[in-house]
């Protein structure tokens, strides 16, 4: 299945496209929004901060790019700061606007636990086509100090000093605050999981 993943800046590009490889994909790596806006499948890597992640999309006239292919029936799956980008806004240092692909908000951990939180977490799914395949319970690899919560379109949760969003799906459009290309064989079952699925 062809892959198109972004080529963003502020990602990890490199080991994400690794590990769509490992999962099957027939991959085309690009920052050029005209082939972004006709692919069929896309990959919105992200890490950092979401002020520069949302900043570099938009100069680039990626965002709409993103937009548009999901309005033609593109699937889309964005990974950690690509997963927040899908949200409506950012609560990361002042308000941000985000895709508005899904419905919530992303706010900076609260409570007595360090910040970021990096390191293996539990993730119980809800029977989602993403983790078809993955026992409940089973752990991914976090690194993150803003997530979202109790969104309508979650379809996995993980704790971290409270109930956090770590995937959602709205239609065709899939999000996943942990990092797939770090997790193990788990990860790459997400990984296969979006590939596949049509």
């Amino acid at each position: 299945m062809e892959v198109t993943l972004i080529d963003s800046p502020v990602a990890n590009v490199a080991n994400i496209a690794r590990g769509l490889r490992a999962a099957g994909a027939s991959l085309e790596v690009t920052r050029d929004a005209e082939v972004i806006a006709r692919a069929g499948k896309v990959v919105l890597p992200g890490v950092g901060s979401f002020i520069a992640a949302m900043r570099w999309l938009e100069e680039n006239h990626i965002d709409d790019a993103i937009r548009a292919a999901v309005k033609n029936g593109a699937s889309l799956l964005g990974i950690c700061v690509g997963h927040q980008a899908l949200f409506e806004i950012s609560n990361e240092m002042g308000v941000t606007r985000g895709l508005g692909l899904v419905a919530g908000e992303v706010k900076k951990f609260e409570g007595a636990l360090p910040v970021p939180q990096i390191g293996w977490n539990r993730v119980t799914a809800n029977g989602a086509p993403l983790f078809e395949g993955i026992t409940p319970g089973t752990s991914f690899y976090f690194v993150n100090s803003y997530a979202a919560s109790d969104v309508p379109h979650e379809i996995a949760r993980a704790e971290y000093g409270g109930p956090f969003t770590a995937a959602v799906q709205n239609s065709r459009v899939f999000g996943v605050q942990f990092h797939p290309e770090k997790s193990s064989t788990a990860g790459l079952r997400v990984l296969r999981n979006f590939v596949a699925w049509t």
